[in-house]
């Protein structure tokens, strides 16, 4: 039963490993829903007053909305919505959806379309950049493959959100108007539009029904390009036609032509592919790439298909560097245990009990539907240590019964007997310590809910394992030693073993003679690690080099497309010298039109780490000192983290928000605490979403002149948006897309502002009347983005981190400038992964106070003792002490994984006293000896199996302290703490379990003693 028992684990799990799922992380994207709405020519005050403002007011109804956020620029809105972890996403769409259609009526009437969604968090990194250039064909062509055929069918593969398109030029026939010339014709720029939207014509036209067949009547109403545009008649004077080739030029264009993108030194359209929340990247962009032979054959042989990132490459090299980690941790623990235990069947048993509980836990993983992840295998890997712990306890029991003369099914027998409640209380003891992990709620209960439940699985496989595979492996293939001791596989671990005890024996001693000074040290080991704790520099998640970094640039508001262009390539030029880089591609104005002429993006993707000398971290350092150079631009650089928080687009890794309804105070506020931040040595690449400094033209109309000459107030704003909002005023419909017909006046004309005077308005009768005769110009500066939190203005402060200094420094210093700064009507919060980190630190506190209690509780129920657990949990501090110490000495943060390593260290700190004062409680029960005598005997009996387990356990978590491969970087932390515990809490516990036992067991037996006199008077009265 037991073979076949175990065969069952070994065939199911080996299955399910092949079926699992492969990924970075664990499901922990939060559902967010990216809300998009558009109004050409609207200035970023309106589109958040008129389109952002009766949204989020709808919005706000939606229950379990996490946060909401919204960023108005020029002509466009987007709002994120940002759920809670259990709102299905699917639910929180339909619920966007009704709130849209409830919020129609109060949007403004001339929106070309209605508000859009997807189901997306705009703030993650896509999963994939596609990039598409030619060296012959115009962008426009290229753009017609790219956003009619490539993206709508990467849009359908399952798990796809959106593709965004980077520099997109999508075709559009642009009519240049001359103003001088529609002057001279007595023709108004609205004359001009409605010629246009008359003579471009797509209507059904019907069908002829005869005796016999029937004709589709088809009518030349639609014009397809600019050489059919040019000669259409806009009126006529004195009897002859005025043609749009009279009043100015006709051009093929593009919608937007103030945005362009470039893949390395090329201009290209770029398609980026982001995944919806809680999917598989390995298998979108596995499906995406198999859709690429087709796309190669339909594409002309002119357009190049480059993939410019790929990150699912990056995962794939995490996740094969976490089996590397795992396959070496199995060796070198097996290698521990065949020097300990001296034989070879011996090690061949309790190595069995490896592949029978990773592979079980496999199995278990496919049934709650995990995924192979850096989290999971790190689980995995961390169990090697743990799970054959309670195998080598029983067999180096059993062992030693045969030792004493036991044949092998006796000492099976009677080996299993003896231990079998001291594995119970282990197993269910370090389970325990994952129950606070298992019921956390919020993002990182997420995140680390498959770490707590496959070592879970783990650990109940190994000791379901070790109770009933290992005994029945001992009484068949065991034979009783010769001469009743062990040599060793190399002749020579026995003979160390004997030294090594024979050292701790004389220690020993002295430690129990000098009790006091014991806990003494175990008083100054409380005391520093609390010091030290309170001190230690925090983080949330360490940054992970997966070969890419996302770059923001900023130049000064109102610098023109042109000169931003220019400053871009300058960057460009820079950083393509770096030796460090495999690629790159640039951007500028990516939010599309005039909104962010001032902006672009840079993503740089880096060479294979065995190709460069540098990490990701001192890439981003090294670039930038040399883009400093470059004056009237910024090119801020971050690493792109593990994980993404919140749902707004930053230029740096850390945010923090001021949030007020009083915008003149709120504004003024913001600029102060930017300033202070400044002073604050610790942070780097600040910078502000509040831009206040656009330039731009006051019309100051006179209504009074406006009724006299017979005009209205939408008049005059007809024949601006005209003139220079490239009005779209009509619709060319192709087979395959849509494109536009843009009414401008000519460049020349919208390139200075004293051009405004040569505008001309057409009254109802017929007459032309200047600009400047009903209206002045003046110049002023206003916001170029305006920013809601909830429903409120705010402004947000974006900032890295200097090399070497911890999140919690730079969050102290920041609450105590805010504490000093900020007025109490203006709220002030961090944002994304900051306020995630804020969170973390209450949270993680009181989750190690919640493990060791729990820990208690189960201890106390198992030895039905409320003394005995506190021997267990002795040892404790001196395994915190190590952790931190060790952290401190390799340079690493209390972030998440460090945290998740001093949660570890109880369960494995425990396991072994368990070992001691279970083999204590027992001898003294049964030989009706002395706690002295009980302890000393059980520390020596004990020494080998907590030697083993110790070093088996500290050779497991090495591997993922020292690792160096794709993805260790996050891993570090949690090995380094184990490590660090280990090595300290062993040497300690070995000393200071046996002394609380003899204080504790005094304490019990004068506490009973004055109990038990106090109940006899009692009895007597």
């Amino acid at each position: 039963m037991t073979t076949l028992v175990m065969t069952t684990f070994l065939i199911f799990g080996l299955m399910a490993y092949i079926t699992l799922p492969v990924n970075d992380l664990p499901a922990v994207d939060f559902p967010s829903i990216s809300v998009t709405a558009t109004l050409p020519g609207a200035n970023a005050d309106t589109m958040a007053s008129s389109v952002a403002t009766p949204l989020e007011k709808q919005f706000s109804n939606i229950a379990g909305i996490d946060s909401m956020s919204s960023s108005s620029i020029m002509g466009s809105t987007t709002i994120t919505l940002v759920f809670d972890l259990d709102r299905k996403i699917d639910g929180a769409a339909e619920d966007v959806q009704a709130a849209i259609l409830a919020a129609r009526p109060l949007l403004p009437t001339s929106m070309p379309t209605p508000p859009s969604f997807k189901k997306v968090n705009p703030a993650d990194s896509p999963i994939l950049f596609i990039a598409l250039s030619s060296q012959t064909l115009p962008l426009y062509q290229v753009d017609e493959f790219a956003e009619n055929i490539l993206a709508p069918r990467i849009s359908m593969v399952s798990g796809v959100a959106q593709v965004m398109v980077f520099g997109s030029q999508i075709y559009s026939p642009h009519v240049q108007v001359d103003p001088r010339k529609l002057d001279s014709y007595g023709i108004g720029i609205d004359q001009v539009a409605q010629a246009i939207n008359a003579a471009n014509v797509n209507l059904p036209t019907g069908t002829l029904y005869g005796p016999d067949r029937c004709w589709n009547v088809m009518a030349n109403g639609q014009l397809f390009n600019a050489e059919q545009l040019s000669p259409l008649i806009v009126a006529f004077k004195n009897g002859a036609p005025v043609r749009l080739s009279d009043v100015g030029q006709v051009i093929d264009s593009v919608q937007t032509d103030k945005v362009a993108s470039w893949y390395n030194n090329d201009r290209a359209i770029i398609l980026a592919v982001q995944k919806q929340p809680n999917t598989n990247t390995i298998a979108i962009v596995d499906t995406i790439k198999g859709l690429f032979p087709n796309f190669r054959a339909i594409l002309p042989g002119s357009i190049k298909l480059s993939v410019l990132f790929d990150r699912s490459i990056t995962i794939r090299a995490s996740v094969h560097e976490a089996k590397k980690t795992l396959i070496i941790t199995v060796v070198l623990v097996v290698l521990v245990i065949s020097l300990f235990l001296g034989s070879i069947p011996s090690t061949i048993i309790a190595s069995l009990a490896l592949p029978i509980s990773i592979l079980g836990t496999f199995a278990a993983m496919k049934i709650f539907g995990f995924s192979l992840n850096n989290i999971s295998l790190m689980a995995i890997t961390l169990c090697v240590g743990f799970v054959i712990d309670d195998t080598i306890v029983v067999l180096e029991n059993i062992i030693r019964h045969m030792e004493l003369g036991e044949p092998p099914m006796k000492a099976a027998f009677d080996g299993a007997s003896e231990i079998g409640f001291t594995v119970l209380s282990m197993t269910v003891s370090l389970v325990a310590v994952f129950i606070p992990i298992l019921l956390m709620n919020g993002i990182i209960g997420r995140l680390f809910f498959q770490f707590g439940a496959t070592m879970t699985v783990a650990i109940l496989i190994s000791g379901f394992v070790s109770l009933s595979l290992t005994p029945m492996l001992c009484s068949r293939f065991l034979r009783r030693p010769e001469h009743g001791h062990r040599r060793g596989v190399f002749g020579v671990s026995e003979a160390l073993f004997n030294r090594v005890q024979a050292a701790y024996e004389w220690s020993l001693k002295i430690a129990l003679a000098r009790q006091r000074v014991v806990v003494l040290i175990f008083v100054i080991m409380v005391v520093m690690t609390g010091l030290i704790l309170s001190r230690m520099p925090q983080g949330f998640i360490p940054s992970e080099d997966t070969g890419q970094i996302n770059g923001s640039t900023l130049a000064q508001e109102g610098i023109s497309f042109d000169e931003m262009v220019r400053h871009q390539k300058q960057l460009a030029q820079i950083v393509s010298k770096d030796d460090n880089l495999q690629g790159f591609m640039s951007s500028v104005a990516s939010g599309g039109g005039a909104s962010g002429t001032n902006q672009g993006t840079l993503f740089l993707i880096l060479k294979d780490r065995s190709e460069r000398k540098l990490k990701a971290d001192q890439i981003v350092n090294e670039l930038r000192h040399k883009t400093a150079l470059i004056p009237g631009i910024r090119l801020l650089m971050q690493v792109p983290p593990v994980i993404r928080i919140g749902g707004s687009q930053t230029r740096a890794l850390y945010q923090f928000s001021l949030s007020s309804p009083n915008t003149d105070e709120l504004f003024s506020v913001a600029q102060k605490m930017e300033k202070e931040m400044r002073n604050i040595a610790e942070l780097v690449d600040l910078n502000s979403d509040l831009q206040m400094k656009n330039l731009q033209l006051n019309v100051n109309i006179d209504r009074n002149k406006l009724s006299q000459l017979g005009l209205d107030m939408n008049q005059v704003q007809n024949a601006l948006n005209s003139a220079y909002s490239a009005r779209q005023v009509s619709t060319i419909y192709t087979p395959t897309n849509q494109y536009w017909v843009i009414l401008e006046v000519e460049p020349r004309y919208y390139r200075d502002p004293q051009m405004l005077s040569f505008l001309q308005i057409h009254t109802a009768s017929g007459q032309l009347v200047p600009l400047n005769t009903v209206a002045t110009v003046t110049r002023s500066a206003g916001p170029q983005q305006v920013n809601h939190i909830g429903q409120f203005p705010s402004v947000t402060l974006s900032f890295n981190l200097r090399p070497g200094v911890s999140l919690s420094e730079a969050v102290t210093k920041i609450r105590a400038f805010a504490a000093k700064e900020v007025p109490s009507d203006i709220s002030y919060s961090f944002q994304g992964n900051a306020k995630a980190y804020e969170t973390s630190t209450q949270s993680l506190g009181f989750l190690l106070i919640v493990a060791i209690l729990v820990i208690y509780i189960v201890l106390g129920m198992l030895y039905e003792s409320f003394i005995h657990p506190l021997t267990i949990l002795s040892g404790l501090p001196s395994a915190g002490l190590g952790a931190l110490i060790w952290l401190l000495a390799f340079g690493k943060d209390l972030d998440l994984y460090g945290f998740l390593g001093l949660i570890l260290l109880i369960g494995i700190v425990k396991k072994n006293a368990i070992m001691l004062v279970d083999f204590a409680i027992e001898h003294q029960r049964q030989e009706q000896s002395t706690a002295y005598e009980a302890i000393y005997k059980a520390c020596l009996t004990r020494f080998r199996p907590i030697m083993m387990t110790t070093v088996a356990a500290l050779l497991g978590s090495v591997p993922i302290a020292i690792g160096s491969g794709q993805g260790s970087e996050s891993r570090q932390p949690l090995g380094l703490a184990v490590v660090g515990g280990l090595m300290v809490s062993q040497i300690v516990t070995l000393y200071i379990t046996p002394v609380f036992y003899l204080y504790l067991e005094k304490l019990t037996t004068w506490y009973r003693l004055r109990w038990g006199k106090q109940k006899v008077v009692k009895e007597r009265v």
